[in-house]
């Protein structure tokens, strides 16, 4: 460690390490655009210059290794100038569209730009004009005019996806990211893109023009594509006389899972949570109020007790299984996660894709849930009552027996059939309820998401609860009861898990 000044005040930091690395450890705001901490120093924006005391010249930060006993100024009449006139040059043929640019209201380069008052351009010259909306393939769209050549997108393709379909073309104030001849945007994480770009040059086909982002609240949550279960935040927005709507995943920063990146399959698939939420309670393929449907669930239960199959989604959390194994026990029901098209090997890749497509597939060996053919076969012969939750196999459903078998299905999305079931009960999705998940490499995380939509659907924990005849339908008083005490668990605090993923041996 090492003892710095910066800006009259000591700071204890890591000797050896890049000075703007920790001036932003410590909430330092130190402007810049090149650099990045997975794409790490390019010094090529130069917005990021300090005063060092003894050097003869400003400093980029980013390329400034620690030393003891330095002192440095990120304030200050020069340093100011300084960084004013950098921020003017990028700004020479910028076009200033604030107003319609899509990046607006989370763009650097706007924060910066009102920071330091520069509205009025001292440019005599016309503007150099680059392309307007260019798609570069992979819902990537590029304004040229925008773009401040900090070369992150570059980089990412170089040292992050290693596919190198971005470059800089032509040469001084004509230079442009663009794409090679005939090598569009195809890589599974290219829309990673946007989030790195600091202004609104790189913008998301799917998400461009849809709602300014003032408007949107974040949640955190898991990704339940596969069982990577990256991290990310998921922005809503509810306007007058609608619906609750999602209108994007962004990554969140997660160091032992996915760092600061997502695969363009998962931040896609919160289309899913819109577009399939919207159906009723179906009884015997007629529609039924939601409470009647209810006590209808209740009343297949207790006649049905010691002749039950539960098949369950692995993509469940670890509340909901717990809960459904407690009932599983009061009822005498069997219990069985057999999916046999949960391996996609074609899915999976050496980065964060998980051929696994389960999100918490890591749980039920340590709850003792069987997940094989053969266990799902011996239930299916002995049940008179199978109960789907949390999933609806189409191929698996259509081969039982209908007319010896009663199905029921607690599902969050609507399913593509609903004949021949004694009972549909829509349950929230995923992004309706909170929840803990393992993912692959044993990490446990919370997902705090929980967004209330208007169709009045229940938690499953709600339904589970009246099933058992508790009030156990929270996740903290499944945890504070049951999960706590576990073997596997029971050195998790679960307020601290609510906010830091922590690792259990499995």
């Amino acid at each position: 460690m090492a003892n710095i000044t910066v800006d009259g005040k000591i700071l204890e930091v890591k000797e050896g390490a890049l000075l703007i690395e920790e001036l932003l450890a410590n909430a330092i705001n130190i402007p810049h655009f090149c650099y990045h901490p997975a794409l790490g120093k390019d010094g090529n924006c130069r917005m990021c210059m300090v005063e060092i005391e003894g050097q003869k010249r400003p400093q980029i930060a980013c390329d400034t290794p620690i030393k003891h006993g330095m002192i440095v100024r990120t304030k200050g009449a020069n340093i100011d100038r300084v960084k004013r006139s950098i921020l003017e040059m990028e700004l020479i043929n910028h076009p200033v569209d604030c107003p319609i640019c899509d990046q607006a209201g989370e763009c650097s380069l706007q924060n910066y730009y009102m920071d330091v008052g520069l509205y009025e351009s001292r440019l005599s010259t016309p503007k150099v004009h680059g392309q307007k909306h260019v798609d570069l393939g992979a819902n990537v769209v590029l304004d040229q005019e925008r773009c401040v050549l900090c070369t992150r997108c570059v980089r990412f393709t170089q040292k992050i996806t290693k596919t190198h379909e971005l470059g800089v073309l032509s040469r001084a104030d004509h230079s442009v990211i663009s794409t090679f001849p005939n090598q569009p945007l195809s890589d599974p994480y290219a829309m990673n893109v946007v989030d790195l770009c600091p202004v609104g040059a790189l913008t998301s086909k799917d998400f461009r023009f849809h709602k300014r982002v003032w408007f949107l609240a974040s949640e955190e949550a898991i990704c339940n594509r596969c069982a990577r279960g990256c991290s990310l935040y998921v922005d809503h927005h509810k306007e007058k006389y609608k619906d609750e709507m999602i209108y994007r995943y962004r990554p969140r920063f997660n160091a032992l899972v996915n760092g600061y990146f997502i695969c363009d399959v998962g931040r896609l698939s919160y289309h899913q949570e819109n577009e399939n939420r919207n159906f009723h309670p179906m009884i015997r393929g007629k529609e039924s109020e939601y409470e009647y449907a209810e006590g209808k669930l209740l009343r297949l239960f207790k006649r049905n007790i010691g002749k039950m199959l539960l098949v369950i989604s692995s993509s469940l959390s670890l509340e909901e299984m717990v809960r459904i194994k407690a009932l599983a026990g009061m009822y005498d029901a069997t219990i069985s996660a057999y999916e046999p098209n949960r391996f996609d090997e074609h899915f999976g890749d050496d980065f964060l894709k998980h051929q696994d497509l389960s999100a918490n597939a890591r749980a039920l060996p340590l709850l003792g849930i069987e997940e094989h053919c053969m266990g799902f076969s011996e239930g299916f012969e002995q049940a008179e009552l199978i109960v789907f939750i949390g999933r609806s196999d189409i191929d698996m459903v259509k081969t039982l027996a209908y007319e010896t078998k009663n199905i029921a299905l607690l599902y969050g999305y609507n399913p593509p059939f609903c004949e021949g079931l004694e009972l549909l009960l829509p349950i929230t999705s995923h992004t309706g309820r909170a929840g803990t998940f393992i993912n692959c490499d044993g990490i446990v995380q919370y997902s705090n998401c929980a967004i209330t939509h208007n169709q009045g659907h229940k938690k499953l924990l709600e339904l589970l609860a009246m099933l058992l005849g508790d009030t156990l339908n929270t996740c903290e008083e499944v945890w504070e009861e049951t999960i706590g005490k576990l073997e596997h668990f029971q050195g998790l605090e679960f307020e601290k898990l609510k906010h830091t993923a922590q690792k259990i041996s499995l």
